[in-house]
């Protein structure tokens, strides 16, 4: 059983103080769901494990949404299914008791990956898709220039596709996911050509890993990225994103087709 925060939340971040406006930031981006929705086939039970605020889940199929933080299952509008309260690596269902499951941007949050991905695949009968970030490819981005030690947070929070695939003790199928640049799903990488967005404390608030850093020194990261934007300096270097219409960072669908 996963170690639990003030709120319930099981993981290394708070959500009870970091989750307050989430879903304000934090909206299914519609393109990347398409990714998600085919990876799940036919499937008409489907497991959300690490659910949040319930982005990306299908309306279409009877979802069953699992929520370890309060502050989070709050968040989830009303024609969502109410979230249990549970954690990936106890997950209280039987065996191939679903058709489908899923997860986004929740493995890194996980004290024992292994555990959760093992249980997800022991309640699942078909494909399991996890929208990750791979961890090798998240400083790339040019918000390293800015904030590293909110990329290498991310870097070390985010598990290697080889310990998801050791994980599912199955082959798995990795799939590159581009941004979109309107994205609506704030994520740090969906901000590619719009670095105001950034400025906004809510918008960096929604992504756990400005979390990992103290208030003085993400203060100095933003200010320098203020002055930069201001003064053209960020669009002589990074400008010509502004008018790419996908980008293809470090996002991945990986699917465990059981």
């Amino acid at each position: 059983m996963s170690a639990r925060q003030s709120d319930g939340s099981a993981g290394d971040a708070n959500y009870g103080t970091i989750g307050k406006r989430y879903s304000d930031y934090r909206q299914p981006e519609p393109r990347i769901a398409a990714f998600i929705h085919e990876a799940l086939g036919d499937a008409r039970t489907v497991l959300n494990v690490g659910a949040g605020a319930g982005s990306y889940e299908p309306t279409d199929r009877a979802v069953t949404a699992v929520e370890p933080s309060a502050s989070m299952r709050a968040q989830r509008p009303a024609h969502l299914s109410v979230a249990i309260d549970a954690v990936a690596e106890n997950l209280p269902f039987p065996d191939k008791h679903f058709d489908a499951a899923m997860g986004t941007f929740t493995i890194h949050q996980w004290p024992d990956l292994k555990a959760g991905l093992r249980e997800m695949r022991r309640v699942t009968r078909g494909p399991v898709a996890i929208l990750t970030c791979d961890p090798d490819e998240v400083q790339a981005f040019w918000l390293n220039d800015y904030a590293p030690d909110v990329l290498s947070t991310e870097a070390r929070r985010y598990p290697s596709m080889a310990a998801i695939r050791a994980g599912f003790g199955t082959e798995i199928d990795i799939r590159a996911v581009p941004i979109p640049l309107d994205c609506r799903d704030g994520f740090n990488e969906a901000y590619y050509g719009r670095p105001e967005m950034l400025l906004e404390d809510g918008a960096r608030l929604s992504c756990s890993a400005w979390s990992f850093v103290t208030p003085d020194v993400a203060a100095g990261y933003i200010e320098r990225l203020r002055t930069e934007i201001a003064d053209g300096s960020w669009d002589r270097k990074y400008g010509a994103l502004r008018r790419r219409p996908n980008f293809q960072g470090s996002l991945y669908l990986v699917v465990s087709k059981g």
